[in-house]
This record gives C-alpha cells, sequence and structure tokens, in this order.
C-alpha cells in the first residue's frame, strides 16, 4: 500500500520534473498534454515505472535482510 502511494505521489510529480526539463530544452513557455487523458496517459506510465522500482527495491532489501540473518547464524 505505501509502495503504491509513494509511486501515485512520484508519479505525479514526475510528469511535471518532465515538463520542465522539455521546455527548458526546446525553450518553450508552456506544454499543451492535448487534454486530460494524455496527462493521464503519461502519469500512469511514471506511476508504474516507480512502482516497479520500488518492489524491486523491496525486494532486495528482504533479500539482503535474509542473507545477513543467515551468515550471523554459522
Amino acid at each position: 500500500m505505501v509502495r503504491m502511494t509513494v509511486a501515485g505521489i512520484g508519479g505525479f510529480i514526475l510528469v511535471f520534473i518532465e515538463s520542465y526539463i522539455v521546455m527548458l530544452m526546446k525553450s518553450y513557455h508552456t506544454i499543451e498534454f492535448g487534454g486530460m487523458a494524455p496527462f493521464i496517459s503519461v502519469w500512469a506510465m511514471n506511476f508504474f515505472l516507480l512502482f516497479s522500482i520500488l518492489t524491486h527495491l523491496k525486494l532486495w532489501y528482504e533479500e539482503q535482510q535474509t542473507a545477513k540473518g543467515e551468515t550471523s547464524n554459522l
């Protein structure tokens, strides 16, 4: 549940960071997303990107904790 919340908020923030980078690179003053649907599509892509990264980090952390527990018992 925490991963979904962080990915949702982070995905929303990433939309604006990406837009700002595009504005700087192309010397635009504004960006038109073309409506709500394209904006939500970009947000959804960012959400799933962050969710998969957070899931990978969680699994890696759990694996590290398991390995740490196994080596301390030797």
